[in-house]
């Protein structure tokens, strides 16, 4: 039997850091566009996850990649993979 983590395509979204105030931890904001049902005008949804930063590298305002793990805690299962861009100081 083969591990089911080897073929399992894992899911990566990319977001905002919004707040780093936790050790080891970011919020990040994650928005997508959702088409409405009746109308068809696309309206703006967001997700605040909570991620692993294991060296507190991210600050407020970075734009992230972050990668979808088990579960670390009670609200965190997701991991930060990248910094695609930094916040302007």
């Amino acid at each position: 039997m083969s591990d089911n983590t080897e073929n399992k395509a894992l899911r990566t979204v990319e977001g905002r850091v919004v707040s780093n105030k936790m050790d080891k931890t970011v919020t990040v904001l994650v928005e997508r566009l959702v088409k409405h049902k009746l109308y068809g005008k696309y309206l703006k949804r967001s997700t605040k996850l909570h991620a692993h930063d294991a060296d507190n590298t991210c600050n407020e305002g970075d734009v992230v990649r972050v990668t979808e793990i088990a579960p670390m805690s009670k609200t965190k299962n997701w991991r930060v993979v990248e910094v695609i861009t930094r916040a302007a100081q």
